[in-house]
């Protein structure tokens, strides 16, 4: 159980400290799904700033938060930096265009406080610290310096880091800029832990990252502890291999989602005293699971990690990303009630087996098909932005190709979309599967790469 004499958030901070504690730290990342709660859409929490805090404060009556973001859409930046937003009823908006696709040019132009939705952001990170900044620590998320370069400069992005080198340099300096800009203003309105979230980092090489990224986001975190205040690194999709470069850049805690193995994650951040976050399953335990299904995967967690040599020290329950809109409150609650109280929670489901995904669906016959067939499987393209950014690959292939090809994105937030993904073994999200056969997992390739592979699939299911 909880330390009594400790609130929410001084078990968070202490976990951020690196301390030994009794019990484990709870932080459910409801962006648009803090809507929800309050029967308002996507677009609506995110553009009304009554509306957002209404469902903040309902996020931190019904889920107990020790720490609870203010906003989580990594398209704020992006809309103030001239990105044109596509708005939907149930996630967070999407990119639309990039105003440096077809210009190599660096801006210098930094957000003002008067920016786009800053206003609204602003004045509700404050009313929250008001209402229940003494009990919960405060996230504020910023889009980290690369996927927000990729916001600007769309799908080039990954040529320019072969054959644009010096431009991309340039422009992560400017992202890198933006960061602490945005990291200033949201501690100014008194956040506690100040987020970057770059999940297109998972697309990214070990070699890549040292190069690009290293320095610009270890001065960003720099930059937040001179401040005061504690920071953390989220990414997205399998990071498996960036997770050591990731420590090097010096965060106080990492978040990931479930494409990465926790006991072997956290064996990395162990290494370097880092906290570590995550990583219940978005959409298989949390949107379509039951709310067995939920406080069995997180008794089921913390067993395996109190079982390894750091034990519980440095971990912080949370879901993989941000939280999808229509997650029943019951599974959200019972992840609650787990975390709290693991020992009764472990005892009463010793015995419960999950139903799963066992569904029978139609699998397309490879071997005759009259042209190469690719299938993209995503998160989900309008919210995961390595997913949006994959999709938008295969659909520049398209353009090329024309008839020559056929495509179809699978978002598995459907069971029957879960149920392919099992079938064809795929173990990581998002990923390009070409005639049956699976050719990029969390990698996005290069128009060229990906034409290549299409065209040596050729036709009638050749691999």
């Amino acid at each position: 159980m909880t330390t009594p004499s400790l609130t929410g958030k001084q078990l968070l901070l202490a976990t951020l400290r690196h301390e030994q504690t009794d019990s484990v730290p709870w932080v459910p990342f409801a962006g648009v799904h803090a809507g929800k709660l309050k029967g308002y859409s996507a677009t609506e929490v995110l553009t009304d700033g009554n509306k957002l805090l209404e469902s903040l404060i309902e996020v931190n009556a019904q889920y107990q938060p020790d720490g609870q973001p203010v906003l989580f859409d990594l398209q704020v930046e992006a809309e103030i930096l001239g990105c044109k937003l596509a708005w939907a009823e149930r996630t967070p908006p999407s990119v639309a265009t990039h105003p440096l696709a077809f210009k190599a040019e660096v801006p210098t132009r930094l957000p003002e406080k008067t920016d786009g939705r800053l206003p609204l952001i602003l004045d509700t990170m404050h009313a929250m610290k008001q209402a229940v900044g003494e009990k919960t620590a405060l996230y504020g998320l910023i889009c980290g310096p690369f996927t927000l370069a990729s916001h600007l400069r769309g799908t080039e992005i990954f040529m320019d880091m072969y054959e644009n080198e010096e431009f991309l340099d340039g422009l992560l300096a400017y992202t890198t800029a933006v960061n602490k800009r945005m990291a200033e203003f949201y501690i100014e309105a008194g956040m506690d832990v100040i987020a970057i979230v770059d999940p297109l980092v998972s697309q990214i090489s070990p070699k890549h990252f040292r190069r690009l990224l290293n320095e610009p986001v270890r001065s960003v975190f720099d930059f937040i502890r001179a401040r005061g205040v504690f920071s953390s690194y989220f990414v997205c999709g399998d990071a498996t291999k960036n997770i050591e470069q990731m420590c090097l850049t010096g965060p106080d805690s990492i978040g990931i989602d479930e494409n990465i193995d926790m006991v072997k994650a956290k064996a990395i951040t162990d290494r370097y005293n880092i906290a570590i976050g995550g990583n219940i399953p978005l959409t298989s335990t949390m949107l379509l699971g039951t709310q067995q299904d939920n406080m069995k995967f997180v008794v089921d967690l913390l067993a395996t990690l109190r079982a390894t040599e750091q034990g519980l020290r440095n971990f912080i329950l949370a879901p993989g990303c941000d939280m999808p809109y229509d997650i029943p409150v019951e599974n959200t609650i019972g992840a609650l009630q787990a975390v709290r109280d693991p020992e009764s929670i472990g005892k009463a489901l010793a015995n419960y087996t999950s139903q799963g995904f066992n569904i029978d669906v139609p699998m397309p016959d490879y071997a005759r098909l009259t042209k190469p067939l690719v299938e993209v499987f995503t998160i989900d393209s309008a919210t995961c932005a390595a997913c949006t950014y994959m999709v938008g690959a295969v659909a520049a292939a398209k353009q090329d190709l024309g008839d020559k090809m056929e495509y179809v994105e699978y978002k598995i937030l459907e069971p029957e979309n879960i149920a392919r993904v099992m079938k064809l073994g795929l173990k990581n999200l998002p990923a390009i599967v070409i005639n049956g056969q699976l050719k990029f997992s969390s990698i996005i390739p290069s128009k060229k790469e990906l034409i290549a592979e299409i065209e040596a699939a050729g036709s009638g299911g050749q691999q």
